[in-house]
């Protein structure tokens, strides 16, 4: 084993006892997370910094409900420099797309780690709407994303669930994308990695993947956001996720 390879295996779980019940598993797993995939050429890109790494993991594991490694890497990300508000505005925004059941305890971590650490909560207030001002700023917010076929989406679709498109412009848009801590890039970087780590959204995931393309997350970032996830997802919805991607690129080329 390289000192490379070892210091990946022991940084990963350094706050467990997998080292002790586990070694093997800590070794492989380990060296594959901190040295293999972390430096492979093809899982990184000129907008993969650290922090942004980090984002994508950590909105990986709200998408696929690990709680105790998210728990794990949270701190880390936090070294990397993650902020609290960026960590709290990438919980906030997986309650649209996982609901509030599966998020809250995720909340829960997040607030006991920074507890902790001695950030006082509640953090800075980030909402940028009003009650009468949320639906024309989600609306302009899914223009800029997603086109001008947004406009006027709220009041289309059939009578009996049109409430559903008016809440995601009011709700989804209005409420989480408007919102500070995070640029429109990094929010979808995180709404595609909820959505591929969750599974069975595919038509979401390439609506999104074409939606992070529209907003300046070229293909490859988006492969190497997806690559850098894959320890965490697992093959089957990473190569899923890849294949969304590569269909919303072709029809946007």
């Amino acid at each position: 084993m390289s000192d490379n390879q070892k210091q990946g295996s022991e940084s990963l779980f350094a706050d467990t006892t997998l080292a002790a019940s586990d070694p093997e598993l800590v070794e492989f797993f380990g060296n594959f997370v901190d040295d293999e995939v972390r430096y492979e050429p093809g899982a990184n890109h000129p907008d993969m910094d650290e922090r942004t790494r980090w984002m994508a993991i950590l909105a990986a594991l709200l998408g696929c409900q690990g709680h105790e490694a998210f728990a794990l890497m949270t701190p880390k990300a936090l070294d990397a420099g993650l902020t609290p508000v960026q960590l709290k505005e990438i919980v906030y925004q997986a309650t649209a797309y996982l609901g509030f059941g599966r998020v809250l305890p995720f909340l829960g971590i997040v607030n006991h780690l920074l507890a902790d650490r001695g950030v006082n909560l509640p953090l800075e207030r980030q909402s940028t709407t009003t009650p009468e001002t949320r639906a024309a700023a989600g609306e302009q917010s899914q223009i800029d994303i997603f086109g001008a076929h947004m406009r006027g989406f709220a009041q289309t679709g059939p009578e009996e669930t049109r409430h559903i498109n008016k809440w995601l412009a009011d709700n989804c848009f209005g409420d989480y994308y408007t919102r500070g801590g995070l640029d429109v890039r990094q929010r979808e970087m995180i709404t595609l990695c909820f959505l591929a780590a969750q599974g069975g959204c595919e038509p979401q995931l390439t609506a999104h993947a074409g939606a992070n393309l529209r907003v300046g997350n070229e293909q490859r970032f988006l492969i190497a956001v997806v690559s850098q996830c894959m320890p965490y997802l697992g093959y089957p919805r990473t190569l899923n996720a890849i294949r969304c991607i590569s269909e919303a690129a072709a029809k946007a080329a």
